[in-house]
């Protein structure tokens, strides 16, 4: 097995776990300040991952898709993405429900997006103040795999913290319950189609994930990670 596979994968799987905990703490932190306390009351607003950790799909799920291919399992490759423990919201806390729950919904994505903001940041504050730091970030972008160093695996985390959260960002987004996409979807409904909506068998939303969520993430993510690139270059 290739160390430096191995490493990555360790990486990215400590990354998953931690972008997974702040996603579900944004849920709770927003909750919070729209009137419900109920999470935090339970102690959600909290990026320890004890919390948080779902054994499915915090641990055995992305262990499949992280580890597996080092050992010939490739169903899931590439594509970097797990869940939580759901955030318990009361939405009748609320001051104005419909606005205050797709706020505190889309507060999960939108921690995702700032952690990959804040690992861009990263990026571009070494490729401009550390000599050959440009040199360094866009090879690594481009597969580039040179550890052995801390200045070199800071680039390496900063990158995978883009990608996966990116990866979070656009797999919550989609409208398949119970993904944060299909609450958005449901505060939009008329009373009668909610109804039809909250009939959906759940095995028919893990169908719909697996057979189509995988793609529509590769289309979107990667124009994303294209535009990153291509920031990277100019700065």
């Amino acid at each position: 097995m290739d160390p430096v596979h191995l490493l990555i994968a360790v990486f990215e799987f400590l990354l998953l776990i931690f972008s997974l905990s702040v996603h579900e703490c944004a849920h709770a932190w927003m909750a919070s300040k729209l009137g419900d306390q109920t999470a935090r009351m339970q102690g959600g607003v909290t990026l320890n991952p004890a919390h948080h950790i779902d054994p499915i799909g915090t641990l055995l799920f992305p262990a499949l898709i992280i580890f597996g291919p080092l050992i010939g399992f490739t169903f899931f490759s590439g594509l970097i993405v797990g869940w939580a423990k759901p955030t318990p919201v009361t939405t009748r806390n609320f001051r104005r429900i419909t606005r205050d729950d797709n706020l505190t919904t889309l507060a999960g994505p939108a921690s995702n997006l700032l952690v990959a903001l804040a690992a861009f940041v990263v990026l571009a504050v070494i490729s401009v103040a550390v000599p050959g730091g440009h040199t360094l970030v866009i090879a690594t972008f481009m597969g580039g795999v040179a550890l052995g160093a801390a200045l070199p695996a800071l680039v390496l985390l900063a990158i995978l913290a883009i990608k996966i959260n990116l990866s979070l960002l656009c797999f919550n987004l989609l409208p398949i319950p119970p993904l944060d996409g299909s609450r958005l979807v449901r505060n939009m409904l008329p009373y009668n189609a909610v109804q039809v909506y909250d009939r959906i068998p759940i095995w028919v939303s893990y169908l719909v994930m697996i057979l189509f969520g995988g793609t529509v993430i590769y289309m979107l993510l990667a124009p994303m990670m294209a535009l990153v690139y291509l920031a990277l270059r100019a700065v």
